[in-house]
């Protein structure tokens, strides 16, 4: 018989909600720092370690991404066993290590070895972040707080490209990771020092084959699980997509590269009035109508996006203007879906949480790593590849919205 006890109201010593927030916002947020503060470095690496072929440093981005979908597979569980702060603290030491291997790299193929690992390290914090916050909250209450969370997440790439400029002009592209190192430390240290363990020993499930496959199992096999995370894989897909251009086609084909960090920083800034908008309405309207509409949303801009590029209706001192429009409606979209989603497929799986959240994460984010690197890698000096994928993974999106249930 299938397992349904709710541990959300389990006897935890909690910390003030505004600094739990904040404790769970800097640990998301640095994930976010990891991927956004390479974009201004790109060029950089590419010129310096694969000259031939200036597109492969697009793969430091994507392969970040794609560790961390592989470590996901693995911190969820190992959670759900030795507790919700070892799993992070040893996800810290494995980042760490790889930011150190990947300072002293020489060639693409060893930096990109080492943003593998650093992916994989960082599946920790964002993984076992989701299910410390199921330990405490469920349902609405979960969406709101992982609304205001993911509200950092947006907002942090904001900061990130001008942080590593800044970094870059010190130390080169190698000062990014030192960066890198230093948040690592800091998130560890608040998390040790200041937040109480949230699984109980009694909670906890043994680190053997069978029950691991039995929690595997169950997650699997939820239809309403598996539907959130397809849905997911669909939303960042096109948002990864977007980031694995967005240095070319702000700098390239439109002709803004000595501006990129600030306007990546508006698109940023302006899109994080998704999450706010979110976290004030989602307990009035609920997680899966908000999601549908964004949905609705983007499917729709990005065809009227596509039609004007391909029709070349537009003038050229509106195409810019267009353009940017266009990826803060991306970004937004991330912000009103993203934290419902996640809540939606944790809603059931309370005492599993760790196993829930890592088989979630890890479907959805290598998949949509499946879906990102061929639209970066068609990058043509334009727009097209990347609204094509978004409209399409929107679309989808949308149309598989009408099975889910609140």
């Amino acid at each position: 018989m299938t397992q349904t006890t709710d541990f959300s109201q389990a006897p935890v010593r909690r910390l003030p909600m505004p600094e739990f927030i904040s404790m769970l916002a800097f640990l998301f947020a640095i994930i976010a720092f990891s991927i956004d503060a390479m974009l201004p470095a790109l060029p950089e690496i590419g010129h310096e370690l694969t000259p031939g072929n200036i597109n492969r440093a697009q793969l430091i981005l994507t392969v970040f991404v794609a560790g961390m979908g592989v470590g996901t597979l693995f911190a969820g569980p190992i959670s759900d066993s030795i507790g919700r702060k070892a799993t992070i603290t040893i996800g810290f030491v494995i980042y760490a290590a790889a930011s150190v291997a990947a300072i002293f790299s020489h060639s693409i193929e060893m930096l990109l070895v080492a943003r593998f690992i650093q992916g994989m390290g960082a599946s920790g914090p964002r993984i076992v972040g989701l299910a410390l916050v199921r330990d405490l909250y469920a349902g609405r209450d979960m969406a709101r707080i992982t609304s205001i969370v993911m509200m950092v997440f947006i907002i942090v790439p904001a900061l990130a490209p001008s942080l590593g400029a800044g970094m870059i002009a010190l130390a080169g592209w190698h000062g990014v990771f030192y960066a890198f190192l230093i948040f690592a430390l800091i998130g560890c240290l608040w998390l040790n020092l200041r937040q109480a363990e949230t699984l109980a020993p009694e909670r906890r499930r043994e680190l053997r084959i069978k029950p691991i496959f039995e929690a595997a199992s169950e997650v699997l096999r939820n239809r309403h699980v598996m539907l959130c995370t397809l849905i997911l894989t669909l939303g960042f897909g096109q948002m990864f997509g977007l980031l694995s251009s967005a240095q070319q086609l702000f700098g390239e084909a439109y002709g803004k590269g000595d501006a990129f960090p600030t306007w990546f920083a508006a698109m940023a800034l302006l899109s994080g009035s998704g999450t706010i908008l979110n976290a004030k309405f989602v307990t009035r309207f609920g997680m899966r109508r908000i999601a549908k509409w964004a949905y609705i949303m983007q499917t729709c801009v990005s065809g009227t996006m596509l039609i004007l590029l391909t029709s070349d209706a537009l003038p050229e001192v509106l195409r810019f203007p267009a353009f940017f429009i266009w990826a803060v409606s991306v970004f937004f979209m991330a912000g009103v879906t993203f934290g419902n989603l996640n809540a939606l497929a944790l809603q059931y799986m309370g005492h599993i949480a760790g196993m829930a959240a890592s088989i979630v994460a890890a479907i959805s984010t290598v998949s949509a790593t499946l879906i990102a690197s061929p639209v970066g890698l068609l990058y043509n000096g334009t727009a097209l590849p990347v609204v094509t994928a978004t409209l399409i993974c929107s679309g989808l999106a949308w149309f598989l919205m009408r099975y889910l249930t609140d």
